[in-house]
């Protein structure tokens, strides 16, 4: 088993905005524009690790570089344009001449020397080999969780499972095991993509906040060590298998110098009783042991030695004294507040240049209405939007991971004369993979305004006016040398509290566990802490059990001082900041529970999720 440094030049999580006004690019194919700006941006970071001595060739830790992500999952949407466009991607990375090998993962037509490698969570069951004898066999993400969405609880991948799929695909000829996640992180700021939530593969072995999450931990490392009490057989040995029942199975490395090492694997969901090599053996359900000498079970998946702990989240300071907290109401954009005007719906993205999540559409009707009861109908492919009728609040709707659009109805009371509509239309991240990511549209597609039955005005062509972004975030007041650029006022002295900022002072807790801020009491927006975002919050959105899918946040030690740390909040429709807290991360070692077996999200939700992610 191999360990080192997996640098992965994975341009589709990171497309700059500005890419996307190349006349005539079509990303990730044959495509002249696209080719040329992703060579500058390869050649780049190569020449960066190289200048900096990384590569393992010139004594550094990187022994394997990435081209490309998991592109056979879209080349089919590419026609004739998908095949070459691989085959000059190899080309390129390899003529870039770094000393370590190029891989291409889910790419089996991996042109040689690339290798084509496994990215999944039973990948000693999917993979079909490397497509060259004279390449390994890799697997270059063993998913030790998922990525979690708004909406939906957390993928919980057992330390037996990652165990039994890792030792099977060494027992099969595997070389080199990369994890993703090992540790888990947090995408500060507006870092995460379409609909994740802001922590990153927390239940990975070691969490966002840098925890081991035991069993996971230890159970991989003990499994490690096994493995590598294997290593000089495996190497040096050769490979045979045999069965020792209908559902098990002896994977044998025997070396000319007689050093031997196996593999046994029970399929089955029950105990049973194996003969091999004239010892009786108990093999636990669904389980590989291993044996380094082929005598002695040194490992078994399914059998955890290591302790079990739990998170303990430790109260520091709460937030609820009101005299502490100030707040600023932000503005709601009418369509005379607008320099930027145009005839029909414009696209999100393209008029936020991802400068924010926030784009207002804005229109002044100057109709006498026949009745005074009216329904606001819009369509969007955005993710949420506000509206607002008369610089008051009237309704939001919101899309969820799952679905490309969604539609918002909400009946208003009109006044004779002028009606000002304000829709603010929001993102929550970029979607990250698909084919032709430069032409996915976003925003509002259909407005229309319902009266009586005779009564129907369709907006969607008229005259709007738009605004890229909240007064709050073009001040910046977040930071604290410009909190003083408007002027904050005693909080609860806004009557609607949609679009509002919050700002309070507090000290940094004491001691060295890490820091996280409990926004449980809040609704959706994203919080600063010294200037510093920790991300985007959306406790308002719920899973089928009606709970939040996070609630805590990340607060670093190294975004904090001694005290005065000034933690500002955006809140877009609700929130009370008063039951906000400040705490403390740890762990504490307990007992196995049977709960500890329960799986918050199935295999079966892990694959549609996959399917939405490159169909979306």
């Amino acid at each position: 088993m191999c360990f080192g440094i997996f640098m992965s030049l994975n341009l589709v999580r990171g497309f700059p905005f500005w890419l996307h006004d190349v006349p005539d690019i079509v990303y990730r194919s044959n495509n002249e524009p696209f080719k040329f700006y992703m060579q500058n941006f390869t050649t780049k970071i190569v020449n960066l690790m190289k200048s900096e001595g990384l590569y393992a060739t010139e004594g550094g830790p990187i022994i394997l570089s990435q081209i490309e992500n998991e592109y056979q999952n879209v080349e089919a949407a590419f026609h004739g344009k998908g095949p070459p466009y691989v085959r000059w991607a190899a080309k390129m990375a390899v003529g870039l001449q770094t000393g370590v090998p190029w891989i291409m993962c889910k790419q089996t037509d991996a042109p040689d020397p690339v290798i084509n490698t496994c990215n999944g969570m039973r990948c000693g069951e999917t993979f079909g080999g490397p497509n060259s004898p004279n390449k390994p066999s890799l697997w270059t993400e063993n998913w030790t969780s998922f990525y979690q969405v708004y909406g939906q609880k957390p993928y919980i991948r057992s330390a037996e499972d990652i165990a039994f799929h890792a030792a099977l695909f060494i027992a099969r000829n595997g070389s080199y095991i990369n994890y993703y996640m090992y540790h888990g992180g947090t995408n500060f700021g507006r870092t995460s993509s379409a609909y994740i939530i802001t922590a990153y593969y927390d239940q990975a072995p070691l969490d966002e906040y840098g925890l081991k999450r035991q069993p996971k931990w230890g159970h991989l490392k003990d499994l490690h060590a096994a493995i590598k009490l294997c290593s000089t057989t495996l190497l040096q040995g050769v490979r045979t298998n045999y069965s020792l029942g209908q559902q098990q199975e002896a994977i044998v490395f025997q070396e000319e110098t007689g050093g031997c090492a196996a593999f046994l694997t029970n399929y089955d969901g029950h105990n049973i009783t194996v003969q091999f090599q004239n010892i009786s053996l108990k093999l636990l359900p669904k389980s590989i042991s291993i044996l380094p000498d082929c005598k002695n079970i040194a490992f078994n998946s399914a059998k955890v030695n290591t302790e079990y702990n739990d998170r303990i989240i430790t109260l520091a300071q709460t937030f609820d004294s009101t005299d502490s907290w100030e707040e600023f109401k932000d503005e709601v954009v009418n369509f005379e507040d607008t320099s930027l005007k145009s005839n029909g719906l414009l696209e999100h993205i393209n008029a936020t240049k991802d400068k924010s999540d926030y784009l207002w559409y804005t229109i002044r009707l100057e109709h006498n209405f026949s009745s005074t009861e009216a329904v606001l109908h819009v369509q969007s492919l955005a993710h949420v939007a506000h509206a607002f009728l008369n610089n008051i609040y009237i309704g939001s709707a919101n899309g969820s991971f799952t679905t490309k659009n969604f539609t918002m109805d909400i009946p208003f009371m009109v006044k004779d004369g002028i009606n000002n509509i304000s829709i603010l239309s929001v993102m929550v991240g970029l979607q990250d993979s698909g084919a032709f990511l430069e032409r996915k549209r976003t925003g509002l597609t259909t407005v229309t305004i319902q009266g009586d039955e005779n009564e129907f005005y369709n907006l969607t062509n008229y005259e709007w006016g738009y605004k890229v972004g909240l007064l709050g975030e073009e001040l910046q007041i977040y930071r604290e040398e410009n909190v003083a650029d408007v002027v904050w006022c005693k909080y609860g002295t806004s009557i609607n509290q949609t679009l509002t900022w919050y700002k309070i002072f507090f000290d940094a807790p004491k001691g060295d566990d890490p820091v996280a801020l409990n926004l449980s009491s809040m609704g959706k927006g994203e919080a600063w802490v010294n200037g510093q975002s920790i991300g985007r919050y959306w406790i308002s959105f719920h899973d089928y059990q009606g709970n939040s899918s996070q609630i805590l946040y990340h607060v670093p030690r190294s975004f904090l001082k001694t005290g005065e740390n000034l933690l500002v909040l955006l809140e877009e429709n609700g929130g009370n900041p008063l039951q906000i807290s400040l705490n403390t991360v740890s762990t504490i070692n307990v007992q196995k529970d049977s709960s500890d077996d329960q799986i918050a999200s199935s295999f079966e939700d892990y694959i549609e999720m996959e399917s939405y992610r490159y169909s979306y």
